[in-house]
């Protein structure tokens, strides 16, 4: 994989470049910032530049490998789930699921969700996470030789996944790298990393994509109309991933948006047997999807409570999204924008730290009809 294939991000790639051209390059990088801007893509192709510029013996093959990702020095580190296959000591690795990984990877490119993740590998109701057991595999493969006579790479996609124990194992290989090794950590949720980890790699903070660059590369990568582009970028909020998946007919919003008009209308009705059936509901998707929908919620708050302004250059909405806040809107105000945001960030909160989602949801449902009526 090449830079080429990175979608914008023209400053964090000449920031890695120039640390290899300064003789300046850190053993350990932290690539943060929010989910489909390009980080996976920036690791990915840093790590191949780096594979392909610093061997010492060079091989014909070396080109192909590093195309398919299939190098021999580019590790990849990824959440993991237990299969009911597995026994049960078995500590799941990123080797037990390497085929889903290089195929997901090198079918749908280096941006991909957490969900399509989960779903290549069969986790259903399950939270995917990186166990001890990874870092013990880790410090097998790096402690080995480089094949080339180069660099050694290892990418550990969303570290913040990491468990106790595994964090603590990481911490010592960091502190202590073998040689000619670099880490480029891709990271959504830096603060819950342990401090000692984050104090001792260089972190790059990735932004989000202007709408002016996804605009230009749906039309130039995806053939768009040039106003569909346009709204597609808008609606993508910098994300390249969004921007996809706004492509697709019949995307996860959609169901999002009739969840969430469902409920609106169940809470100013006071109907708590439909808000129930509707938690119920709620509770069968699997915590990933859970924590997807709240993050729409609070989205869907939020746009409604600008759409009070009449400045069309502060919303971003589909058109279903507007139809529905044309009336929505006037009940979501400066009286209870803040509690409501509060109200779906704790809800975020317990669905993370596995609190009962039928709980969880009935009691989002039943405050949205006090909420709902606050001046």
């Amino acid at each position: 994989m090449t830079f080429h294939e990175v979608i914008g991000q023209d400053e964090c790639k000449e920031r890695l470049l120039q640390m290899v051209s300064e003789s300046r390059l850190p053993h350990a990088i932290m690539l943060c910032g929010p989910a489909g801007i390009g980080k996976l893509a920036l690791a990915t192709a840093f790590g191949c530049h780096l594979l392909s510029q610093g061997n010492l013996v060079p091989t014909k093959e070396e080109p192909a490998m590093l195309r398919n990702l299939a190098h021999p020095d580019l590790h990849f580190t990824y959440p993991t789930i237990k299969l009911p296959s597995m026994s049960a000591d078995h500590k799941p690795v990123s080797d037990d699921f390497a085929r889903e990984w290089h195929s997901l990877i090198t079918t749908e490119g280096p941006y991909f969700s957490m969900d399509q993740w989960l779903a290549a590998i069969g986790a259903e109701n399950q939270q995917a996470i990186i166990t001890a057991g990874e870092s013990d595999d880790l410090v097998r493969k790096l402690s080995l030789k480089s094949s080339q006579g180069g660099y050694k790479v290892s990418i550990i996609w969303l570290p913040e996944r990491m468990n106790q124990e595994c964090a603590n194992k990481l911490l010592k290989l960091i502190e202590e790298p073998p040689s000619q090794t670099v880490f480029l950590m891709v990271c959504e949720e830096p603060d819950k990393l342990l401090e000692t980890i984050r104090s001792r790699v260089q972190r790059i903070d990735v932004k989000r994509l202007p709408v002016s660059v996804i605009e230009q590369e749906l039309v130039a990568r995806r053939g768009i109309d040039p106003e569909q582009a346009q709204r597609i970028a808008r609606l993508a909020g910098g994300s390249w991933l969004r921007a996809l998946q706004e492509l697709q007919a019949g995307t996860e919003n959609e169901q999002f948006l009739d969840l969430f008009i469902l409920l609106m209308r169940q809470a100013y009705k006071r109907d708590v047997k439909g808000m129930k059936a509707w938690a119920d509901a709620m509770a069968a998707f699997g915590r990933e999807k859970q924590k997807r929908f709240l993050s729409y919620f609070l989205h869907m708050m939020r746009e409604s409570f600008m759409y009070n302004f009449k400045q069309p250059d502060l919303s971003y909405m589909t058109q279903q999204e507007e139809d529905f806040a044309r009336n929505f809107a006037r009940f979501i105000n400066e009286g209870n924008i803040l509690a409501i945001n509060d109200l779906i960030n704790l809800a975020i909160r317990d669905i993370g730290q596995n609190a009962n989602a039928k709980i969880v949801f009935f009691d989002l449902a039943l405050q949205m009809t006090v909420l709902l009526i606050q001046k």
